[in-house]
């Protein structure tokens, strides 16, 4: 690739505050450092002590960098990352990510920085960082179908977004045929977590408006058409880097041994068999809501792991389901247990990061939508493209019963009209699960910012 004669890079990643944003940044990190490049990682402390306590084996090139956390009302001092607070406490959160500017500012202009890699709530960031000289590129963790929902930055800075219902079908500029829309329940539940002074569709507006370059969390195979139509609507360059697929985890310290009971336990599954249910770091039912989906998950008949973070299983659940369910109770480890070969399908959330999980694994998906950011999207996404079967639902509330959710998982896992989602389904593990293809993209992004080292040196002059 001629990387000999190439400038090393100085790069600066400044994420989101939350582990879904973090983990992919980084990810994107330690390709970019192989390649040669120094990377600064900016991040609060705890989230930053964190990185450093799971990830012992970064290089030196990745330099993991503490800017001080704001103080603001309703964020304990305790409190960094959106898996700390309740969804109500978020807004405040936005509020202290926006008084980071002046450290990060500050950063960037005595940092001899070439290129500034950023997310969506920084909307502030892009032009600071033309001020400076520095590079700026919005990285999207959500995917090309969100992004184009969302539209042309014009759209999203003027308000087209007034009512709840105004993003409950889909827009107009979508040229192809999607059915890819939010559920009522799904936006109220969602404008809970925004800045009422600085809207998450303003802050998207202005970050992709203000940037050099967007890249996404995506791929041609597997969403063609809103890729095409991003660079369309942006009016700027937008590059894949891939899915940025995770590698499996190793086992973790003191998970060792309840990694081993799981694993036990699973050795004495049939293969494909089991149903792993897992509903992300931060989504949260109500007691009625748990009590459904214990009930959908017992009525099921089916072996299953459940991994309980958020919520308690009702009273005799346990008991009743001893013989073929194992409860996984705090952090799990996701990648290991989504590898083994007793998992046959995947009851999720719709978070990016765990749909890229499963399907590198080739597993069918039981949709039940966790309601925040792009999750509802996702949802209809998947159903649309026959990877999984979306768990009906009231739309107004969110509402669903615990014999409809049976019905769904055993859909997906074993009814014989289940088979063309499982067949799709095990048909994308040629995409997500090729680490070669994976890389290629982003080895197109790096080389990218490369060719562009000129003009970051004629910008920093």
């Amino acid at each position: 690739m001629g990387n000999e004669s190439k400038r090393s890079l100085h790069i600066a990643m400044f994420p989101w505050l939350a582990h879904g944003h973090i983990t992919p940044f980084l990810r994107l990190s330690k390709f970019l450092s192989l390649r040669g490049h120094a990377v600064s990682f900016l991040s609060t402390p705890s989230n930053v002590a964190r990185l450093a306590l799971a990830h012992p084996e970064l290089p030196p090139s990745i330099r993991l960098v503490s800017l001080p956390m704001p103080h603001v009302p309703n964020v304990p001092d305790s409190a960094e990352s959106t898996s700390d607070l309740d969804i109500d406490s978020i807004p405040y959160l936005k509020k202290a990510y926006d008084l980071l500017e002046p450290a990060l500012t500050r950063f960037l202009s005595e940092g001899r920085v070439d290129w500034v890699i950023h997310d969506f709530a920084s909307h502030w960031l892009p032009q600071a960082a033309s001020r400076l000289g520095v590079g700026s590129v919005f990285f999207s963790t959500v995917n090309a179908t969100m992004l184009a929902y969302l539209g042309p930055p014009s759209e999203l800075i003027s308000g087209r977004y007034q009512k709840p219902e105004d993003l409950t079908c889909v827009p107009a500029w979508i040229p192809y045929e999607s059915t890819a829309s939010f559920r009522l329940h799904e936006v109220l539940k969602h404008q809970r977590c925004m800045d009422e002074e600085v809207s998450d569709f303003c802050r998207f507006g202005h970050t992709i408006d203000g940037c050099d370059l967007v890249i996404v969390r995506s791929c041609r195979e597997f969403e063609s058409e809103p890729l095409s139509l991003l660079p369309e609507i942006y009016q700027k360059p937008v590059i894949p880097i891939g899915l940025v697929t995770p590698a499996v985890q190793r086992d973790e310290g003191d998970d060792n041994e309840k990694w081993k009971a799981l694993k036990s336990w699973l050795s004495t599954k049939r293969e494909k068999s089991v149903l792993y249910i897992a509903l992300g770091t931060e989504v949260m039912l109500s007691s009625e809501l748990t009590n459904e989906l214990a009930s959908g998950i017992e009525k099921s008949g089916l072996p299953f792991v459940w991994v309980v973070r958020n919520c308690s299983v009702p009273a005799g659940f346990e008991e009743r389901v001893s013989d073929r369910g194992f409860i996984w109770a705090g952090w799990a480890p996701q990648t290991r247990i989504l590898a083994h070969e007793a998992i046959g399908g995947f009851l999720t959330h719709c978070g990016w990061n765990s749909t890229i999980e499963a399907l590198s694994r080739g597993l069918p998906l039981v949709l039940f939508s966790g309601g925040s950011a792009d999750q509802g999207l996702m949802a209809r996404f998947l159903h649309e493209k026959r990877v999984g079967f979306e768990v009906p639902r009231d739309e107004a509330d969110g509402s669903f019963t615990g014999d409809v959710l049976a019905e769904s998982i055993r859909l997906v896992m074993a009814e014989p009209e289940g088979e063309p989602v499982r067949a799709t389904a095990r048909a994308m593990k040629e995409v997500f699960g090729d680490t070669e293809l994976q890389n290629k993209y982003m080895e197109e992004f790096a080389e990218t910012l490369e060719k562009s080292a000129a003009k970051g040196q004629k910008m920093a002059t």
